[in-house]
């Protein structure tokens, strides 16, 4: 791994590190201790795919290794839709302000954006076969079914396109189809991004 894919890659790791130390302080203003902060970020698909960004992007920095261009095309599609759905469906419900905005920003616009530009400029892209937009669908369906498990026993959710204490089942399914569909688009967006790279390098 060069030396300025490395430092780059520090670069992203410290952009979401700073956006969620922002987020704990504002959760633990909200609650008052550090154990409810932390369950409360939890909760939300944003702070855990941005932490998987973070372990991710630290990891390459402090090692060296680059990491597989599978695992490196899922974070970058996970991540920029985690700021797509934020801009286009949820920032007009709520106007944060001071440290809750900058963690937002960090959370929804910084890290995704840096996070692509890491990828477009240095992942590994070796053709990958389409059906891989399938595999990126991991991540999504297993926080879908824990967000609901969870829900289910605190009877709260963290975002209203999957709460069901307003929400029917049919509605509920409507939004996670949709969702799902847009992961899928964004991955084989993603893939044939990688491809035209892939063929221009060799070209």
């Amino acid at each position: 791994m060069k030396n300025h894919a490395r430092l780059a890659a520090a670069l992203v790791a410290l952009i979401v590190l700073i956006a969620l130390g922002m987020q704990f302080i504002v959760s633990y203003k909200l609650t008052g201790s550090s154990g409810p902060a932390v369950w409360s970020m939890l909760s939300f698909f944003t702070v855990l795919t941005n932490f998987l960004v973070l372990v991710s992007y630290a990891r390459m920095a402090l090692t060296g290794r680059m990491l597989s261009a599978f695992w490196l095309a899922a974070l970058t599609i996970w991540i920029l839709i985690v700021g797509a759905v934020y801009h286009l469906l949820l920032a007009k419900l709520w106007a944060p302000v001071g440290l809750e905005w900058w963690a937002n920003q960090g959370m929804h616009s910084a890290s995704p954006v840096a996070t692509f530009l890491w990828w477009i400029s240095w992942a590994p892209k070796r053709p990958m076969p389409w059906r891989n937009a399938a595999l990126f669908l991991i991540w999504p369906l297993l926080y879908f079914s824990y967000a609901l498990i969870r829900g289910s026993f605190t009877h709260t959710y963290p975002y209203p396109f999957i709460d069901l204490n307003v929400l029917t089942i049919g509605q509920l399914t409507v939004n996670a189809i949709g969702f799902l569909a847009a992961f899928c688009i964004g991955g084989l967006a993603i893939i044939a991004i990688a491809r035209a790279c892939t063929n221009r390098s060799n070209s």
